[in-house]
């Protein structure tokens, strides 16, 4: 959530984006919609495509999505792990 309150759905943040990449400065969406600059910057970061392969790309978002999924895993694995070691030592 912003500072002021407000939150943006992803099709505006979207809108915004084709609007910057269709050549219209940060500056004037800025001012035009009401969105502070750094706003947009981190939108235009979190939205832009990452290459992961040759035929692959993902958004920052999407990668941050995939670490927080690998570490939430990896916890799990750990969990598991330790409960197998304890159900086997009763045994």
């Amino acid at each position: 959530m912003s500072k002021n309150g407000v939150r943006y759905s992803d099709e505006f943040k979207h809108q915004i984006i084709e609007l910057y990449r269709s050549g219209q400065p940060v500056l004037e969406l800025s001012r035009e919609y009401g969105v502070a600059t750094v706003t947009i910057y981190k939108w235009i970061k979190q939205f832009s495509p990452v290459k992961v392969s040759e035929n692959e790309e993902i958004t920052a978002k999407e990668y941050s999505a995939m670490k927080k999924r690998i570490a939430e895993l990896e916890m799990e694995n750990e969990i598991l792990k330790k409960a197998t070691a304890i159900f086997a030592r009763k045994r």
